[in-house]
């Protein structure tokens, strides 16, 4: 055969344009069949790094009951420059944040000056800058978003997806009619307040329902930060006013009354838009430090990834120093985590039944929940 036959018989064997866009099209097709699959295994590996947050999150809570022989509340605190106005809410320092010693943070607990707040500029919050923009890795589930905006002294926000459960209430201080009836709450301190019933002490004789059957951290979602913007659940809608009495807020003893005002939250929520941030409240989990619902607190009413949004009760707009549904959501298909007292993680679905999700939050009802319920 001539050298001019070898050529055009090489070029006879050669792809044409057909038989190239076909091979396109075959490869696109794996890649559209593989891409779930590494999504699923990359969020596999995300939930698997979110349980061991919240296991160190528990071993710490049992370290620091050992230790200190109750739990971690929030205390009232005192403005830096004006020693005799205390604050019952607003600059408290979180149960996180007291934990942080146990959870190999201590430079960050040494820098916190619990003496004084951690919000207010006023009020000399500026001389915490350092310690609560810090930004914890145990704080943050991977599959959540960061936190955008910064805080008072111009430092970003570190971020927090795992509150410290106050059970089945809208309340969230001990001295509320009703109170709280899970883990955490906002205590008053005798030193500070001169009152004779101070609120209580958590400790392992209050949990009558038994530690592996209370929640004491969940997860969350961090917020859009876009008050403009409808997400749900995360989104805090303000606000929708309580028909029941303070005492109704407790389930299950209020349970007529939530379930009216949650369906008002549900019919409000498609119109908290339209006055920007003062109905849509969007910057859930922004911070680990403060003691007080939205930023370390939250509560258990409603099982992970509801189809409504987080709701406010109170009338003023300002920060969530205030009764309401700040509850458990998460990126995590079909639930989310939660840490119970014993220091095990366990996955919560979206699908539990509401009195399942009340019975687990709370750590002395009487109930009797079954690991197949949930």
């Amino acid at each position: 055969m001539s050298p001019l036959s070898l050529r055009m018989s090489w070029r006879r064997r050669g792809f044409t344009l057909i038989e190239l866009l076909v091979v396109i099209a075959i490869i696109a097709v794996l890649i559209a069949l593989l891409l779930p699959a590494v999504q699923a295994a990359r969020e596999a590996a995300r939930r698997s790094q979110c349980t061991n947050n919240m296991k160190q999150l528990g071993l710490a809570l049992h370290n620091y009951i050992s230790t200190h022989q109750a739990a971690p509340g929030v205390y009232a605190a005192r403005n830096f420059a004006n020693n005799t106005d205390v604050r019952s809410s607003w600059g408290l320092w979180s149960p996180q944040a007291l934990l942080l010693p146990f959870m190999e943070q201590t430079p960050v607990y040494n820098a916190c000056n619990f003496a004084g707040v951690n919000r207010d500029t006023g009020a000399g919050s500026l001389r915490q800058a350092t310690a609560i923009a810090t930004q914890i890795s145990s704080f943050l589930c991977p599959s959540s978003r960061l936190p955008q905006g910064s805080q008072e002294s111009g430092r970003s926000h570190p971020g927090n997806n795992y509150f410290a459960s106050v059970g089945p209430t809208l309340n969230f201080t001990s001295w509320d009619t009703g109170g709280t009836n899970g883990m955490f709450m906002v205590n008053a301190s005798p030193n500070d307040w001169g009152w004779a019933s101070p609120g209580l002490t958590i400790n392992m004789s209050l949990i009558t329902d038994g530690t592996s059957n209370t929640i004491a951290f969940g997860e969350w979602r961090t917020g859009d930060f876009n008050s403009q913007k409808l997400s749900i659940p995360e989104d805090v809608v303000n606000p929708v006013a309580w028909s029941g009495t303070t005492d109704q807020m407790q389930m299950p003893a209020g349970s007529a009354q939530f379930l009216t005002w949650m369906n008002q939250c549900a019919g409000f929520a498609p119109t908290s838009t339209a006055t920007d941030w003062q109905g849509n409240m969007s910057y859930l989990g922004q911070d680990w430090d403060q003691g007080m619902f939205g930023y370390s607190l939250g509560n258990t009413l409603l099982a992970p990834n509801p189809k409504i949004p987080n709701c406010r009760t109170c009338s003023w707009a300002g920060d969530w120093d205030c009764q309401g549904m700040y509850g458990m959501s998460s990126f995590h298909p079909g639930g989310g985590n939660i840490a119970m007292a014993d220091g095990s993680v366990r996955f919560l679905k979206s699908t539990t039944a509401m009195n399942i999700v009340w019975s687990l939050g709370t750590r002395s009802g009487g109930e009797v929940v079954s690991s197949d319920s949930y």
